[in-house]
């Protein structure tokens, strides 16, 4: 699977024929203001995503993992343009979205581009009715004639997803987490998105309930052709769902590959400790795993280190690593690495 690739310094790979691709970011940054004072006034900035780039193909699901605060919430919030960008560009089949006005992106791609959220009850208005939640993005785009025909659609949502149609008239505190989330899914199918943005959808559910949810996400992406980009600390969730796999620190990119590769032959230093902490079971005469344990914590965002951010962390840092910031380069066919290791 081609992948296309952009640094601050080149364009890695060119955009071939026949590669469509649905969404395009390049050089995203989303910086937060730090205020201090009685005046409010900013003497700082958290780099919550600094430079990223990535290009999702039409119909695959793209992971992006890493631990908790190293930005990868943060840039699926800004991608959609539920945070505003501090720098760069997000294209939507072409169309730079990045400075469009809300006006702009409800006319635009509102419709087009859902999110899937982590908590499923706080997502949920505990006042409204499912019936009610469903059918809100219906009237807010005046879809359908009436409100009978948007009463039809919510009912044919939820058995899409695998909800009673008697739910209707039920509020959120009358259902369990799995179902909740069944019901953030029902709310993101509503208006025929393409693009699905899931934030951690199944980190607060039981394993077993888990497993249901991501098999109705495959389902549902074979129907409808969707596109997802699944965001998770979880590499084993993330490993069974997703085409490719990126690989985020301290909100930059790390590492780029299909999940076979990546997962079998990971050339991050960072990526090769997430990898050893996954549990795995041990196979008749083969050796256990090491696990490669990080010392120390991540660094402050505010503050991040020269040269490469992983450098204080990495138990393989070389000097040059303290200095330069290391390209993010294709080490291997479709394999993407940014490490002076390579180098």
């Amino acid at each position: 699977m081609d992948v296309n690739v952009l640094s601050e310094k080149e364009n890695v790979k060119s955009k071939g024929p026949g590669e469509d691709f649905i969404l395009e970011v390049k050089n995203l940054k989303k910086y937060f203001p730090i205020k201090d004072g009685i005046l409010q006034k900013t003497v700082g900035h958290v780099k919550a995503v600094d430079g990223l780039n990535l290009n999702i193909k039409k119909g695959e699901t793209f992971g992006i993992v890493g631990e908790s605060g190293c930005g990868k919430s943060t840039a699926g919030r800004t991608i959609i343009r539920l945070n505003k960008p501090t720098e760069g560009k997000i294209l939507y089949k072409g169309e730079d979205i990045t400075k469009a006005s809300e006006n702009q992106l409800r006319k635009s791609i509102r419709k087009d581009i859902q999110m899937i959220f982590q908590d499923p009850f706080a997502s949920l208005n505990p006042r409204k009715t499912l019936g009610k939640t469903l059918m809100e993005p219906l009237e807010a785009h005046q879809l359908y004639k009436n409100k009978k025909e948007r009463m039809d659609r919510v009912k044919e949502l939820l058995d899409v997803v695998g909800l009673d149609p008697s739910y209707f008239t039920r509020y959120p505190h009358e259902f369990s987490g799995g179902q909740r989330q069944r019901i953030g899914i029902a709310r993101a199918l509503a208006l025929n998105p393409e693009l699905i943005i899931a934030d951690e959808a199944v980190s607060a559910l039981d394993v077993s309930i888990q497993s249901q949810i991501i098999n109705l996400m495959k389902d549902l992406q074979e129907k409808f052709n969707l596109t997802y980009i699944f965001i998770s600390h979880d590499l084993s969730v993330v490993r069974h769902i997703s085409d490719r796999v990126a690989v985020m620190y301290l909100g930059n990119l790390m590492e780029l590959a299909d999940k076979d590769s990546l997962y079998s032959e990971p050339l991050h230093p960072y990526s090769k400790a997430l990898l050893s902490a996954v549990p795995v079971p041990k196979k008749k005469g083969e050796e256990q795993r090491e696990r490669i344990v990080l010392e120390g914590d991540i660094p402050n965002p505010a503050n991040p280190p020269k040269g490469c951010v992983f450098h204080t962390r990495c138990p393989v840092a070389m000097d040059v690593c303290k200095e330069v910031v290391p390209t993010f380069k294709e080490e291997k066919p479709n394999h993407y690495v940014a490490c002076h290791l390579y180098n």
